[in-house]
Formats: C-alpha cells, structure tokens, sequence
C-alpha cells in the first residue's frame, strides 16, 4: 500500500493548504509520484493539489460517501503512487456539526491508518506550543501524531524557544516555516480563486510554497514517516463494477473558468455506466457538444461572470432548447443559477421560473436530503448526504416539484424537477450512491432513441 501522512492542523487559518501543497509539489519534484487528497467536500483545494502534482486531486468525504468508502476511494486514487498527501479539514477534530468526529480529518486519518502531521501557528506564542501539541497528541490515543510543522515562526530566537518547548512533548519538530506573505494563494468571498481562473498566479503560488517547504522542512524524515504507515487492507473503490450497454450517449460537462466544482469520480462513474463525457465551456463555446444527449452543469462561480455567461445568448438558447425537448439535465449550486431565469439582473438560460442574485449571506454545511420528485438523478424517496456552500439567493428556492426534501438547518424543500431538469443548491458525491450515474446514463440513452 502506497506511503501516506495527513496534514492537519489546530484550527482553519493555520496554514494546512500552504503545507499540504508545497510538501505534495516539492515531493512530485524530487521524482516521486504523487496521490493527492482532500478531506472533506472543499473543490477548490484539490485544484492546486493537481497543480502540484499532475494527478486529479480527490476528496474523501465520510460523510457524503460514508465511512466504509474513505479506504476504497483513497485507494483508488493512490494506485501507482509512491506517496499520498491528504489535506485535512478544518481543526483536526472537527467534522460535522452534532455528529461527533464523523467527516472529521482525525477519523478520516483513523480510516486511513495514517499518521499525522500538524501545523500549527506559532506567530502568538513559545512555551504554550507545547501544551497545545500534547492535547492534540493524547485527545484520541487512535490517531498517530507523527509530527509538527511551526508555521510563521518569526526569528531564530522564537524558533529556538518554540522546539526547546517541544522537546518536553516527545513529538518531533519536522518543519519550521518563517513568515512568508508571498506564498499566499488568490481569495475572495468563497475561498481560494479556483485554478482554472488565474492558472498563472495559481502556478506561482504553488511553486512559492514548494520552494517554503524546502527549505524549511525535514522531506526525508516526512517521507519515512508516510512509509510508516502500516498496511491498509482494503479494495480500492471500481467505477467499472457494473457494465453498460454499447451504446455512448454523449453527456455534456459544463467546465471552464465560472463552472469549476467537480469531483473526479462523477466523470469515471458516467464512462463506466456507458457515457461519452464531453467537457464544454459556457463562457467560450456557443454550441454544446455535438451529439449531446445531456448536460451535467456543476457548481463554481457564475456570479464573478455573470455579465460573460449572459452574452453567450446562442448557448443560453441552446441549452434552454434542449431542456424544452426533454433532454435529462442535472445541475447542481451554479449550474443551478445558470438555469434561472437571471442572475443579477442578467439574463440567464430561463429553463427555470426562478431569479438568482447575491447575498451577504453565507449558506454553508452538509444536508441529509431525501428526493420528493421522482428525476433523471433519483427515484423519489433517494436519500442522499449533500453540501451547500454559496452566497446566492434563488427565489423562488423550489419549484411545483423540488427535488430534495431537507432536515437541516431546518425542514424545507428545495430545488427543480421538471421536465428532464434536476436543479439544486444541494452538491453530492455520486459515488455514495452510484446508481445516480447510470440512472442519468440510462435516461440519455433512451433519449437518444438507442438501445
């Protein structure tokens, strides 16, 4: 099984993508094949994780995949690999909300058998380092503390206090990391700027934390740690269990800069249930693929290229076309407020009786979702675990027939079902539940007029 170590840390902010993403593109650089992972449900991370590595970055979510597929989908991901980095999520004991430490970087470590690497802040403290490290090695005696890194160490002085501090701890120091404000990756209101919108500045930032990491980290001792781990005896996850009939209904997969939130496996399940995956890109192409029987529209930013997406009238159309014949179309958060009516006051595609604008609101945190209306993605009564994340409001936030019926934060409806559309706020992992693909593969090719 293929050498891995978790990067986690005290809290967010601490500086876990820095680390995760310098140690993956400066191990990738001495030679090594790189696996890259996410804890969680982020889609933003796992985009620089390919950057450093050349290899799609994956999730592992325990929550919208469920415990028994963190091992699997890892594996998956990991074949051929010489070392795997998974970034964890938030602190290192936190999941979600009222379930205890499911979804949370310790259980996904625990899954794993993986060590773990912490970093932590120093920049507001010495001696105190050493009695946060402690609670956060002895809290669970079933997650393995490998190592620290110090991140924003200030001077050599507050580098010197800080390890003497640890020697009490018996945790190695793997890595010190000064204050380096040119490592710091693009943001705005949800995040990181995805990738494929400043591909360049994505590149030297990525190149910037390699170069920290370095210099500032022990890479062979991290290394010998990951081959540490011992042997995780599982099945990697197969998209290809089941096999498809010959014919390849062509499935349209909105990309470019405005739809960037994909997971990996949603491609792999449509090709494995029979489907020809075509990207497209709303912003540049003015025709969906040829063929398309269709359309998969995921999450991202629309709102940063609204004025864009609205000029592209001869796509609008022709997307609005296709629902009208009854083309199967499944879109999720952005792809969503594409469908609308308008966005800001701009027209969209219109496929939805619905306007979108922006919010000072964040919506945010996984749901337990039901489907009420039967749909190309699930029969109705489906249950499936989801995530929202945006700061869009749609309104209405349901149509005559929604799509998930939802339990948290509190019991309400929402989404689109008409016609062939499944349209929701609500982001899912389809390799929980991979019947959703070949549903939507079977519904293209009976739309296609093929066997």
């Amino acid at each position: 099984m293929v050498a891995r170590l978790v990067i986690a840390a005290p809290a967010s902010g601490s500086g876990k993508t820095t680390v995760a993403t310098g140690l993956m593109a400066a191990f990738a650089a001495s030679g090594l094949a790189v696996s890259p992972h996410k804890v969680g449900p982020d889609y933003i991370d796992p985009g620089y994780h390919a950057l450093a590595t050349g290899r799609p970055g994956r999730n592992l979510d325990a929550y919208m995949c469920g415990t028994k597929l963190v091992a699997p989908l890892f594996a998956h991901g990991a074949r051929g690999c010489d070392v795997a980095v998974v970034e964890g999520v938030m602190g290192l004991f936190d999941g979600a909300a009222g379930a205890g430490e499911l979804a949370s970087t310790a259980q996904v470590a625990k899954l794993l058998r993986a060590p773990v690497v912490l970093v932590v802040d120093a920049s507001s403290q010495s001696r105190s380092v050493a009695a946060l490290v402690h609670g956060f090695a002895s809290w669970d005696p079933e997650v393995r503390l490998g190592g620290v890194i110090l991140n924003k160490v200030a001077t050599d002085r507050h580098e010197t206090l800080l390890r003497e501090a640890l020697e009490e701890s018996g945790v190695p120091v793997l890595g010190v990391l000064r204050r380096a404000p040119a490592v710091a990756t693009p943001s705005r209101h949800l995040g990181l700027v995805p990738v494929a919108e400043r591909h360049a500045e994505a590149l030297d930032a990525v190149e910037a934390q390699a170069e920290q990491v370095r210099l500032g980290c022990d890479l062979e001792a991290l290394l010998a740690l990951a081959r540490s781990a011992p042997a995780l005896r599982t099945e990697a996850w197969n998209p290809y269990e089941w096999r498809p009939t010959a014919h390849r209904p062509v499935i349209a997969v909105a990309g470019g800069a405005a739809f960037t939130f994909s997971y990996a496996e949603h491609a792999e399940l449509l090709t494995a249930a029979g489907a020809e995956v075509v990207p497209f890109d709303p912003l540049r192409d003015e025709e969906l693929p040829d063929g398309t029987a269709g359309i998969v529209i995921g999450g991202g930013f629309p709102e940063v290229y609204t004025p864009e997406l609205s000029a592209n009238s001869r796509l609008r159309k022709a997307v609005a076309e296709l629902t009208q014949a009854g083309a199967p179309v499944v879109a999720e958060c952005a792809g969503l407020l594409y469908l609308a009516r308008s966005l800001d006051g701009k027209p969209m595609c219109g496929v939805l009786d619905a306007d979108a604008r922006m919010s000072e609101r964040l919506t945010l945190g996984y749901r337990d979702a039901v489907a009420v209306s039967d749909s190309v993605l699930a029969a109705a009564g489906t249950r499936m675990r989801g995530h929202e994340f945006h700061r869009t409001v749609l309104e209405p936030g349901a149509g005559p027939q929604a799509a998930w019926g939802l339990r948290q934060p509190e019991p309400r409806v929402e989404g689109f079902v008409q016609q062939g559309v499944h349209a929701s706020y609500v982001h899912t992992h389809w390799a929980g539940v991979p019947d959703t693909a070949r549903r939507l593969v079977e519904r293209c090719a009976e739309r296609s007029g093929q066997p």
